[in-house]
C-alpha cells in the first residue's frame, strides 16, 4: 500500500509540478525562491499524503500561500529581489518589443508589495474568487478587492496601456 501512495504523490508532482512552479515564481518574482517555495510545500504534502492525496493540488497551494505570507511577515528574512535591466529597444517593433514589454510589466509587477502581488496572481492568473482568495491570505474579502484595486491602479501607473495591449486586467 505504501509504495502506490508514494507512486501516487511522484505522479502527481510530475503532473503538477510546473502549474504549481508557475504560481510560486508569480508571487516571488524569482525561480529560485520560487523553487524553494514549490520543495518546502512538497515536502509538507508528503508527510501527509495518504491524508491530503484525494485533494492534493489545493492542499499544496495553501502551503505555498501560507509559507510566502509567513515570510512577509518577519522583515528581517525578507530577501532583497534583483531583476534585470529593461533592455534597449530595438529600432523595428517586432519580438523584441513584445519581450521589452513583457519585462516592464514583470518588473512593474515585481515592484508591488507582497500582499498586493499575491492578490493579482490569484485573482488574475488562477482565476480564484474574491472569497478564495481572502481565505487563501487569511483576509476579509474586502481587502482582497481593496488591494487588488490599488495593485492595478498602480500597474497602470507604470507600465500605461501595455497592461491592456497585452491581454491582461482592465
Amino acid at each position: 500500500m505504501r509504495q502506490s501512495l508514494e507512486d501516487e504523490f511522484t505522479a502527481f508532482v510530475a503532473e503538477r509540478g510546473q502549474a504549481l512552479l508557475r504560481i510560486a515564481h508569480a508571487l516571488t518574482g524569482d525561480r529560485e525562491s520560487a523553487q524553494d517555495l514549490v520543495q518546502g510545500a512538497l515536502a509538507k504534502a508528503y508527510a501527509r499524503w495518504p491524508r491530503i492525496h484525494s485533494d492534493a493540488e489545493a492542499y499544496v497551494r495553501k502551503i505555498i500561500y501560507n509559507d510566502r505570507a509567513s515570510a512577509w511577515r518577519r522583515p528581517a528574512r525578507r530577501n532583497e529581489v534583483f531583476v534585470a535591466e529593461v533592455p534597449d529597444r530595438a529600432a523595428e517593433r517586432r519580438h523584441d518589443q513584445d519581450v521589452t514589454d513583457r519585462l516592464t510589466v514583470r518588473d512593474a509587477l515585481l515592484s508591488l508589495p507582497a500582499r498586493q502581488r499575491a492578490v493579482l496572481v490569484m485573482r488574475y492568473l488562477e482565476d480564484r474568487s474574491v472569497e478564495e482568495t481572502a481565505e487563501a491570505l487569511g483576509c476579509r474579502p474586502g481587502t482582497v478587492a481593496s488591494q487588488a484595486s490599488r495593485a492595478l491602479a498602480k500597474l497602470r501607473g507604470m507600465v500605461g496601456d501595455r497592461i491592456t495591449s497585452m491581454g491582461g486586467a482592465r
